[in-house]
């Protein structure tokens, strides 16, 4: 299993649909990066997110989410307050082939303002927007530029296909459409 250079990218987005829409140029003049790149993908958060917010001082909990945690906002700029968390989610949508393993990494340009992007890996023939954790580490407000780079996608293609897939589990994030909150199967 090695890490897949742009050739290998590009034919699997083109003829595979595996990122939809697919920029083959990586671009960068007066925005945070966001494109095709040298062994990736450079993600870009679309203009919708969930700011989580105290006002209603409830408890965060994984297995009893509570809608009243988080405020939306949608806009070209979102403000994460300081020591903060928002969710968001990509402008592009993924078919991830059963052969292949996605991870995600922050860019660097907001890891040097003190914000930490998170996203799970994306398993073998997982399909969906992804949703996008985003943590504000600094004591200051911090902005994040929809339709712009947010991270970076790595694909690792394995020698055969995986035995079980995200899609043969019923994953429960499978297909999502929008920003997602944390679910618990029942």
């Amino acid at each position: 299993m090695g890490l897949k250079e742009d050739k290998w990218i590009l034919q699997k987005a083109l003829h595979e649909q595996m990122i939809v829409p697919f920029c083959e140029n990586q671009m960068s003049r007066g925005v945070i990066s966001y494109g095709l790149s040298s062994y990736g993908y450079d993600i870009r958060v679309s203009d919708e997110f969930k700011i989580f917010t105290n006002i209603n001082t409830t408890v965060v909990d994984p297995k009893d989410f509570q809608l009243s945690n988080t405020i939306d906002f949608r806009g070209n700029v979102c403000i994460i307050p300081p020591n903060s968390f928002a969710l968001a989610r990509t402008i592009e949508y993924f078919k991830i082939p059963r052969n292949v393993l996605a991870i995600c990494v922050g860019k660097s340009t907001y890891a040097r303002c003190g914000i930490i992007v998170n996203v799970t890996p994306f398993e073998p023939e997982f399909e969906g927007y992804i949703t996008i954790e985003i943590s504000n580490t600094t004591p200051l407000p911090a902005k994040i530029y929809a339709n712009e780079g947010i991270a970076q996608v790595l694909f690792f293609e394995g020698d055969c296909d995986c035995e079980v897939s995200y899609k043969d589990k019923n994953g429960k994030y499978q297909k999502q459409q929008g920003i997602t909150l944390p679910r618990i199967v029942e």
